[in-house]
């Protein structure tokens, strides 16, 4: 098996900026919207492709320590624009009450994904172009790392002196409630509420200004 470096997938993908995604979809054999219900992954699965990993049923780690990321971008008054925020990682309350943020989860993921941008232009279009892809490249911004050491340390004080979460907190990104929660059909007890930390969009588009 091949093993693809995040340099080597960025390199592979950036000849593909401008290409249509729903047409490399039907050229791999990739279902995005023909049975009438959207593959809600099909962008990520393409992009696999052009990074040059393999998709394989059994899910066994085909690249090496990064992780591809698709986001949507539409165009505003202002130009294109995130469409939404970007979940970065699960909250792991434990570790987050005893790791820094150097030491964290959320840091391994973020020095760690291949941001791609994929223009969106309205739900099952039958096109979706990739317009840049990015990484975050800490060397060249330390001061806007050090907002987001600051983000997360302030989400941690929170929750470390009053055991909560506000979804507020956070310049660039913040912590807030994914999943559903409720009442688990099988046993009838109720879900524990899941947190997640999330990009926000000015987080998403910072990230792409600075790769152009």
């Amino acid at each position: 098996m091949k093993i693809i470096t995040r340099a080597t997938a960025i390199k592979n993908l950036k000849p593909c900026i401008g290409k249509d995604l729903r047409s490399l979809a039907k050229q791999y054999g990739i279902t995005t919207f023909e049975t009438g219900k959207q593959n809600k992954g099909w962008k990520g699965l393409v992009l696999e492709r052009l990074a040059g990993l393999q998709t394989n049923v059994s899910k066994a780690p085909n690249g090496l320590d990064f992780e591809l990321k698709s986001v949507s971008f539409y165009h505003t008054k202002n130009g294109l624009g995130p469409k939404e925020t970007m979940a970065i990682t699960m909250i792991n309350q434990k570790e987050l009450e005893t790791h820094s943020f150097f030491k964290s989860h959320v840091w391994t993921k973020l020095k760690s994904i291949v941001f791609c941008a994929v223009a969106w232009h309205g739900e099952n279009s039958p096109t979706a172009e990739l317009l840049s892809v990015a990484c975050l490249d800490f060397a060249k911004d330390g001061d806007f790392i050090k907002e987001l050491e600051a983000d997360y340390d302030l989400i941690r004080h929170n929750f470390i002196t009053k055991g909560g979460f506000k979804s507020e907190y956070g310049k660039w990104i913040q912590a807030r409630t994914k999943g559903q929660g409720g009442i688990n059909p099988r046993t009838g007890k109720k879900r524990p509420k899941t947190r997640a930390f999330y990009a926000r969009t000015q987080f998403v588009k910072k990230i792409f200004e600075t790769a152009s």
